[in-house]
């Protein structure tokens, strides 16, 4: 997608120069990408003790068996 913005030559220079690629288009998207990752990361790391899990992967497996021990006779 095409946009225009204004952006001070010194931080195009320099994220041009972090993200190590050729064109700015590709140094912008790559900021963005890792811009937007690091904020998801920070909403989960925010979230720890929030939700409470239930571990009951024994308890699937063993009514998976015996789903098919059922199928089978």
């Amino acid at each position: 997608m095409r946009t225009t913005v204004d952006l001070e030559k010194r931080l195009i220079d320099e994220v041009v120069e972090l993200t190590g690629e050729k064109s700015l288009s590709k140094a912008l998207s790559k900021a963005i990408e890792d811009y937007i990752r690091r904020k998801r990361t920070a909403e989960l790391i925010a979230m720890a003790g929030k939700i409470d899990l239930v571990d009951n992967l024994e308890e699937l497996e063993e009514l998976d068996l015996k789903a098919l021990e059922q199928a089978k006779w």
